[in-house]
């Protein structure tokens, strides 16, 4: 593993971060719990702009409208994109359902799927949880049906984010009832216009909405059934560790916490500024010790990953660190603010426009990605070679 990019990659990340910095104003800069119409919109135009450079999918094949770099040059865009608080769209299409196709997709649904990804053309949303399946998601009950050269869709999927912009739908299904259950699991990509389909919101603790979407007899082709059928777990499975790189997640944080140490530095408490209390001091000199840590394990699965590596138990590791380093901060920040820390940012006395009170309320969510104890359960068995 490199410790420092190469001179290319470099000279990659800093245009990035000008060209964003350029781009962006406050107003526009999405700290948790601020997620608004407006901020998604100006994202979507962003994220053309950055397809126009070549950006966007920079870490795919030429062929299909990437840029044929390594995944380190895309782990560098999230990165960057995390930092400059760059409201983020497109996740599900970028990260998992465009993944999955080029490694197991056919090349009508490459040419079809891929190119309007590249450019910022489509939203996807991801059809995985349902409501007696969460972290045990081998359970889930979604029935996939064969019908002819159609497959016809029954049940529903929870927590379905960007559902109100999402133009298609990733989802897992079960084609054989009779099979093993981590077997019979199928992988579509399904239009989200399809009659039969409908969707109830879901407000979020954090600000954000997503939706329980229900399937009522949803006819679709075969052709939207991505890789082989009834191995649809294997295939969701592989890609879900571009999730658990959390590269732009981990940066978003290290920007807040970046921003409330020159908060404490420069403001004062009777007289003096926070940073002279050694109490603060040494809480924010032992937070900084964990952001790098949890950056240098971010950074070492997207090595691995750019070197075509499966970091499993290694994506494992940097996800469950970084929720636990997360909530760390905010736990830390609130009780040096102290009520201050509750100010939300409508409130023009709010420090660093609110980010504190929204990052607290972020790290309240324990199980993006799996529940900690799905990640203990990976390193256990994966990464140490323990039994089940």
């Amino acid at each position: 593993m490199r410790f420092q990019f190469t001179q290319e990659q470099q000279r990659f990340r800093e245009e990035v971060s000008a060209f964003l910095r350029q781009e962006m104003s406050p107003e526009y800069e999405t700290v948790y719990g601020t997620f608004s119409e407006e901020k998604y919109w100006f994202g979507r135009a962003l994220a053309r702009k950055l397809a126009d450079r070549g950006w966007l999918t920079i870490g795919w094949p030429r062929e299909y409208g990437g840029g044929g770099k390594t995944f380190l040059e895309q782990s560098i865009l999230d990165e960057q994109i995390g930092y400059q608080r760059v409201q983020r769209v497109g996740i599900t299409g970028l990260n998992f359902a465009g993944p999955a196709i080029i490694k197991f997709g056919t090349e009508e649904q490459k040419k079809r799927y891929l190119p309007p990804i590249a450019r910022g053309d489509v939203e996807y949303c991801q059809g995985f949880t349902e409501p007696n399946a969460g972290s045990d998601l081998a359970s889930l009950q979604m029935r996939a049906e064969r019908d002819g050269d159609d497959y016809v869709l029954n049940g529903s999927k929870m927590f379905t984010s960007y559902y109100a912009h999402a133009d298609y739908i990733y989802l897992l299904a079960r084609t054989d009832p009779d099979a093993p259950k981590h077997r019979g699991i199928s992988l579509f990509i399904v239009e989200m216009n399809a009659p039969g389909i409908s969707t109830r919101p879901l407000p979020y603790i954090n600000g954000e909405v997503a939706a329980q979407t229900f399937f009522d007899s949803v006819r679709i082709p075969r052709s939207s059934l991505v890789g082989e059928e009834n191995q649809g777990w294997y295939h969701a499975m592989t890609t879900l560790d571009y999730e658990r790189v959390g590269l732009e997640r981990y940066a978003r944080v290290r920007r807040t916490f970046d921003d409330f140490v020159n908060f404490c530095r420069d403001a004062a408490s009777n007289g003096k500024s926070l940073g002279h209390s050694p109490l603060v001091r040494h809480k924010l000199a032992e937070l900084k010790v964990g952001m790098e840590g949890w950056g240098l394990l971010c950074w070492k699965v997207a090595w691995m990953q750019s070197q075509g590596e499966v970091p499993n138990a290694e994506a494992s590791i940097a996800f469950l660190y970084g929720t636990q380093q997360r909530l760390r901060f905010a736990q830390a920040a609130m009780e040096i603010l102290g009520q201050r820390g509750t100010l939300t940012p409508e409130s023009e006395l709010a420090p660093i426009q609110g980010a504190i009170e929204g990052v607290s309320r972020e790290s309240l969510h324990l199980h993006g990605a799996g529940t900690l104890e799905i990640h203990r359960n990976i390193i256990a068995q994966r990464g140490l070679g323990l039994p089940r």
